[in-house]
């Protein structure tokens, strides 16, 4: 992939969730998403908790070397068939793992006295997220989750997870727009690499295609797993 700004792929990525959910009433931010049980709401808090882990994994320098990158980083990821699995290490996440980060997360959501409340702090949030990622050294190295990064594949990372997570919101938000194409970009060469290389996409697939069978939001067709072949067993590449 050609060099690009990680710093502006995430601006662009947190953006254009902001897009999708500051025209949204209540009543918008509680219809379904993607990921089971959670509604666009609930999602939109979770998204929240990882710019908030943006905010201190950025505070919180490290000294390399690197033990992960952009794509290793997500090998270690288990993928839930319910979709809420993106972006938490199930063995470190703060409220437990899989079905209690989401009965956690619904329960924080819900303790807003308006699903708008989520929006606000949000609205705080993913910009000062943003701002602190442009302020950070590009050459060094951050801790989250257990791992050291480098500041880029971190942010790389936030990148993939709230690209997958936007699409996620969408699904039921007909007039909402699409992810943009940077972030986009970032997300598929990320996932791209946790295939191997003589590993060939579908011709058939666009990259939102890719992104939500990759993400296990959308199962493979048997024309999929023809065309795939044995890379086809490693689907969904995180969860």
């Amino acid at each position: 992939m050609t060099a690009v700004s990680q710093p502006e792929a995430l601006a662009q990525a947190y953006a254009g969730i902001t897009d999708v959910v500051a025209p949204l009433d209540d009543a918008g931010l509680q219809r379904p998403t993607r990921c089971r049980g959670w509604l666009v709401a609930d999602l939109l808090f979770h998204v929240l908790c990882d710019a908030q882990r943006a905010l201190v994994a950025l505070a919180s320098p490290a000294d390399g070397p690197a033990d992960c990158d952009d794509v290793s980083y997500w090998r270690a990821f288990t993928a839930p068939a319910d979709g809420t699995g993106t972006g938490r290490r199930a063995a470190r996440d703060e409220a437990g793992s899989g079905g209690r980060h989401a009965s956690w997360v619904r329960r924080s959501a819900a303790a807003f006295e308006r699903p708008s409340g989520v929006v606000r702090v949000w609205a705080d949030t993913a910009p000062a997220a943003v701002r602190a990622a442009a302020a950070a050294d590009p050459a060094g190295f951050v801790t989250t989750q257990g791992h050291v990064l480098r500041v880029p594949d971190l942010l790389a990372t936030l990148t993939t997870e709230a690209v997958v997570h936007h699409l996620d919101l969408i699904v039921d938000l007909p007039d909402a727009p699409p992810p943009a194409a940077l972030p986009v970009r970032v997300a598929v060469a990320s996932l791209c690499g946790l295939l191997s290389d003589d590993a060939v996409r579908p011709v058939g697939w666009d990259d939102r295609d890719f992104l939500l069978k990759a993400a296990g939001r959308v199962p493979l067709t048997d024309r999929d797993r023809w065309e795939l072949g044995e890379a086809a067993g490693w689907f969904p590449l995180i969860g």
